[in-house]
């Protein structure tokens, strides 16, 4: 189980912004996208990441001022980002470890998808369900 399997299932659609992007547009994008994070893309390189955590700890520190902001001021960066073939279960590991909910996924210094910790965990909750129906056809015919 690959992190390019689920790319797969998924789509390689990626909403993203640039750092000049202010902050009140990027938080108006994730409210109509209904999402929680996007990758800010420089140069066709993923520099970091704006996600819903980052608008409350940039009004926390600025107040409403802080939306006038670019995106490259107040965004994650460096990006944790992972490869196309890597395991599904590193990628959990590493958001859990690093306590994170959105990974760039990058091949070749491109950005080619981005996954968030829902799509791997439903990814891995549905091979378990295939898994244990298998199981049960199996004990059933024998």
């Amino acid at each position: 189980m690959t992190i390019a399997a689920i790319l797969g299932g998924k789509g390689h659609e990626v909403v993203s912004v640039s750092g000049d992007t202010p902050v009140s547009d990027v938080v108006a994008l994730l409210a109509e996208r209904r999402i929680g994070a996007v990758p800010v893309v420089d140069g066709g390189q993923v520099a970091g990441i704006f996600s819903e955590r980052d608008v409350i700890h940039a009004l926390a520190a600025e107040g409403a001022g802080a939306l006038d902001r670019p995106v490259r001021e107040r965004m994650t960066s460096p990006a944790l980002t992972v490869r196309p073939d890597e395991p599904v279960l590193g990628a959990l590991s590493l958001m859990t470890r690093r306590r994170i909910r959105h990974l760039p996924v990058v091949d070749s210094g491109r950005m080619v998808g981005f996954v968030s910790i829902g799509d791997l965990v439903k990814y891995r909750i549905d091979r378990i369900e295939s898994e244990a129906n298998a199981m049960r056809e199996y004990i059933q015919t024998a």
